[in-house]
Parts: structure tokens; C-alpha cells; sequence
């Protein structure tokens, strides 16, 4: 199965801006994209209905055919982790069930599913978002905010990743408020510890930045056996 599992090293850090600009340019290169999104907080809502507007947002830059409710069926209103609202609406969700949402349809193309929070984060009943990405068994790519403080926080993760038995596909550095400075380059530095593809999305003012097309090759391209992620300690 091909495709890929989106993940962060926290809520906030840009997955859904970066999952959407690969079905964007994936779409571009003429690939079909089967966008995932099971479960989702924080959606508004529209007289009856809840709209998940980081699952539309997929929806649509994949161009997919599909209903919202098969690109995103579990939606809650509250703004809280997805495991909190569901307990408020008396639902119980299970990492089965969203694995088997996951799964629906996915043989007509790119699977790209977009977590819920960051890799550790509960997203069901008896799981993390750590969990169903083991169950999909995708490559998966790690989003995080380019500051100060995010080297040991994409390390971590990264070592998660690695113990789970997963590929990281990629580390994406997302510059989401301009907090670069002229002594900072978390790039470089995570490219002395890390054996995966390191990306960089620059802050863009007013307009949205492109992700190198670099990336989305690396996401095409079939997975071969690879290095532990972590490099050894000098």
C-alpha cells in the first residue's frame, strides 16, 4: 500500500498545512489521492451538520469524489483532544475502527492520512495516534514548528518513530511565525543526527509557501531497507 501518515511532534505545528500541499501537488502530478482524516476536534458547525475543516481542506486539495463523512466520519465541536470530546459526546472509539476507516477505498490510490495531534497523543479508546500508524504500517512523516527547542522534540520523536518499528519517511520544519534568526539552522543540525530527508518550509508573509518537490518524490519513491533514524553519538 502506498502512501503516508502525517504526524507532529505536537498539536499546532503545521500538518494539516503540510498534508495538504502534498495531495495538492500529488493531485498535480496526476496521482490519485485517497485523503484520511478519521477523527477530528475543534470542527464547526453549520446548523445541523459539523464541518471538519481540516479534513475539507484535504478533501479538496486531493480533489476527491468522495463524501467529507468517508474522508472524515468522527467529528466533535469542542476544541479539545479527540479522545476527550469523544468521551463528551458518550462515543467510544477504538484504533480498529479508525484503522478500518483508514483502509475504506484506500487500493484506488495514494493513502495519505493526517493524525490528530502530535505522534504520542491519545486518538482512541485503546490507542495513540502511535498506534494506528503501526496498524497502517505507512512511512511516516514528522511536521514540526522550526523554533528554538524543537531539535530535542524531532529527536524524540524521530526515536519513537524508530522503536515502533515505522519508517520516517522525513522530518518537515515548518517556520510558522517567522522565528527564524540569523544564528538558528535546525536543518543542519538535524541532518548531523538524523538518517532521514530533512525538509524546510519557509515563512511565507501573505502567501502560501510551496513544499520542495524533493519531498514529494521521496514520497513516491518505494521504500527500500534503510539505517536506524537515529544516528549514533559522536
Amino acid at each position: 500500500m502506498q502512501g503516508v501518515f502525517i504526524t507532529g511532534t505536537g498539536t499546532e505545528v503545521g500538518k494539516t498545512f503540510v498534508a495538504v500541499e502534498i495531495a495538492s501537488q500529488l493531485t498535480q502530478r496526476k496521482v490519485t489521492v485517497i485523503p484520511k482524516k478519521p477523527i477530528e476536534s475543534g470542527c464547526t458547525r453549520q446548523g445541523d451538520e459539523l464541518i471538519p475543516q481540516d479534513a475539507l481542506a484535504l478533501k479538496n486539495a486531493a480533489n476527491y469524489s468522495g463524501a467529507l463523512s468517508d474522508v472524515c466520519p468522527y467529528r466533535f465541536e469542542p476544541p479539545i483532544s479527540p479522545v476527550r470530546a469523544a468521551h463528551l459526546a458518550n462515543k467510544v472509539l477504538t484504533t480498529e475502527q479508525l484503522f478500518s476507516i483508514c483502509l475504506q477505498g484506500s487500493e484506488d490510490g495514494f493513502l495519505l492520512v493526517e493524525g490528530a495531534g502530535g505522534f504520542y497523543s491519545p486518538l482512541a479508546e485503546n490507542g495513540l495516534n502511535a498506534d494506528l500508524a503501526v496498524a497502517l504500517q505507512l512511512p511516516v512523516l514528522l511536521v514540526a514548528d522550526d523554533k528554538l527547542g524543537s531539535l530535542s522534540q524531532v529527536l524524540l520523536n524521530a526515536e519513537a518513530i524508530q522503536m515502533r518499528g515505522l519508517h520516517l519517511a522525513g522530518v518537515v520544519m515548518n517556520n510558522l511565525n517567522n522565528n527564524s534568526n540569523e544564528y538558528m539552522d535546525n536543518t543542519a543540525d538535524l541532518r548531523e543526527h538524523l538518517n532521514c530527508d530533512i525538509f524546510c518550509s519557509p515563512y511565507a508573509d501573505n502567501e502560501q509557501p510551496q513544499l520542495p518537490k524533493s519531498l514529494i518524490d521521496a514520497l513516491m519513491t518505494p521504500l527500500s531497507p534503510t539505517a536506524p533514524h537515529i544516528s549514533a553519538v559522536r
